[in-house]
């Protein structure tokens, strides 16, 4: 398969910040097989309710995966479909395909049948992976004119509804060897994928390449989580969303420590009862979800000991739900901001370095400039929209040039179409998106200020703003709000909302209309669903 040379900014001033070497042949499989060459084979890899693995044993089950993907006929490059929940298969299957030469597709979990066609056909995927709970995702509607001619089914039986060609099951595995050559691949070759979540048009295959996992942990693992082999990471966002994939596999494996994998809906009671039973000490997390934690009944009496560092990402931070989890547990959350293009965070904030609302702070390995619309850079303290580069960054949308040329910009640069300004301390505070200001009564208005503005009222448990049209056409700001009591008067608490923005912002800020709601619908990466939140 030809590497992907000429579109990787392999020179950028963040690669050279870093240190960061790699040879030319490089397979990302090295971050978890390396580990057994280093001293770290019988530690501890993995733990949770799907049992323990020793980096041996994950490993093993690594190379007897890629046998098996080899033995289906593929060929060097060819996509693997990965529809899996956080348990052991999930690193296993990756790390087996990627040493083997073959690219996983890390799909969400939640995909319905008929977004499941789309990717099969557009990453022409004849194999896939799914747990069984997930199988009759796999119907007529999901494999008509695909690919597909295989499905392994892990963790359980396949139900009625699964239509492939042909149903292996996991045992299957069990004779094939336990060492796997690694696969003679360029250090720009592709390694793996991940989809967008399809809010502006149909998903975008987001490619990355074999070095990238190294590159994200060496920038900002190294620099903000200073892991140990004695920590073990426990990620609640999935390992399909970027996030989650750094936190529970690049992160912990590059560094021979061991990653807590929880199946299943993380409720709160359930997350309580794991860090209690399985003592991690990093912890990884979403604004809502610390939103659900801190307000969970038995969140008083849970056993937080073990920890000792929480991080955000995805979305702002409030100062009350920052200010809630502190009281919980102790700790201060460090809220970053990064995106599946450059495979993780680009900006964060530090222990001991953290400003509240902040995404933070420029992580080394990545450069990040500030520009208004006509491409010049802004100083500090001027609004600008958010450049990024780093050798993380994926070259390319797979089969979307119109979309790539929007996004990846010349020398590498990715467009994030995110507005920030930054301080004289160089912290950087988001301001929404680039295309989202609206008119009201005559006046801009960005729906995310109010938003965070109701965030921060003692009463709001959790809230969305967004611009809704009137009749006439005129544009006007809807709130969409979760409540922290129940038995309030919707009335009163419209007006009391609507004022608190008024003194807070400017008059013409307020939302005009106010919904209430029990819950705000959520993504399977635990964002609030706004497209959703709009058809409310």
């Amino acid at each position: 398969m030809t590497a992907i040379t000429d579109q990787v900014p392999h020179e950028c001033a963040g690669t050279r910040e870093i240190g960061f070497a790699i040879p030319e042949r490089y397979n990302a499989g090295r971050i978890l097989f390396d580990n057994l060459g280093n001293g770290n084979a019988d530690r501890l890899a993995l733990t949770g309710p799907g049992g323990n693995r020793s980096y041996r044993e994950l490993c093993a089950e690594a190379a007897r995966w890629g046998h098996g993907f080899q033995s289906l006929g593929l060929k060097r490059g060819d996509r693997v479909l990965l529809f899996l929940d956080d348990t052991p298969a999930y690193p296993a299957a990756f790390f087996g395909a990627v040493r083997a030469g073959y690219v996983p597709l890390l799909i969400n979990t939640l995909t319905p049948p008929d977004l499941l066609q789309f990717y099969l056909s557009d990453a022409s995927a004849a194999v896939a992976v799914a747990d069984a709970e997930f199988c009759a995702r796999f119907n007529a509607e999901a494999c008509k004119d695909t690919p597909l001619k295989t499905l392994i089914v892990v963790n359980g039986t396949a139900g009625e509804h699964a239509v492939p060609t042909t149903l292996i099951a996991q045992d299957w595995l069990q004779g094939f060897a336990t060492e796997l050559a690694e696969a003679d691949t360029h250090r720009n070759e592709m390694a793996f994928w991940m989809y967008s979540s399809g809010s502006t048009g149909r998903p975008k295959g987001i490619v990355h390449l074999q070095h990238d996992m190294a590159y994200s942990e060496l920038a900002f693992s190294r620099n903000v989580l200073k892991l140990t082999p004695d920590d073990i990471c426990f990620s609640v966002p999935k390992i399909f969303f970027a996030y989650g994939f750094g936190n529970a596999i690049t992160f912990p494996f590059s560094i021979g420590a061991a990653t807590l994998l929880l199946p299943g809906q993380p409720k709160p009671a359930t997350i309580f009862a794991a860090i209690g039973q399985y003592k991690p000490t990093v912890f990884f997390g979403l604004p809502t979800l610390y939103t659900s934690l801190t307000k969970a009944e038995g969140a008083d009496k849970a056993d937080f000991s073990s920890l000792r560092m929480a991080l955000s990402a995805a979305e702002v931070l409030s100062a009350e739900v920052f200010n809630g989890w502190k009281t919980l547990t102790g700790l201060e959350i460090i809220e970053g901001l990064g995106s599946t293009e450059a495979l993780h965070i680009y900006l964060s904030n530090r222990p001991g370095q953290t400003k509240l609302g902040a995404a933070g702070l420029r992580v080394p390995g990545y450069e990040i400039l500030l520009r208004d619309k006509d491409g010049r850079e802004v100083g500090d303290n001027e609004e600008g929209i958010l450049w990024v580069r780093g050798d993380s960054n994926t070259p390319l949308y797979w089969n979307r040039p119109d979309k790539t040329a929007e996004t990846v910009r010349e020398g590498g640069w990715i467009y994030t179409g995110d507005r920030f300004i930054r301080d004289s301390d160089g912290f950087h505070f988001f301001r929404g998106r680039a295309d989202d200001l609206i008119k009201i009564s005559g006046q801009w208005v960005y729906p995310l200020e109010v938003e965070l503005c109701l965030a921060d009222h003692p009463d709001v448990r959790e809230c969305a703003v967004y611009a809704a049209e009137l009749p006439d056409r005129r544009m006007t700001l809807k709130a969409v709000v979760v409540m922290n009591k129940a038995g309030f008067d919707s009335g009163d608490a419209t007006r009391r909302l609507q004022d608190y923005v008024k003194a807070k912002l400017l008059p013409h800020k307020y939302p005009r209309e106010v919904l209430f709601i029990d819950e705000l619908p959520k993504t399977g990466t635990g964002k609030i669903d706004r497209q959703a939140v709009m058809r409310m």
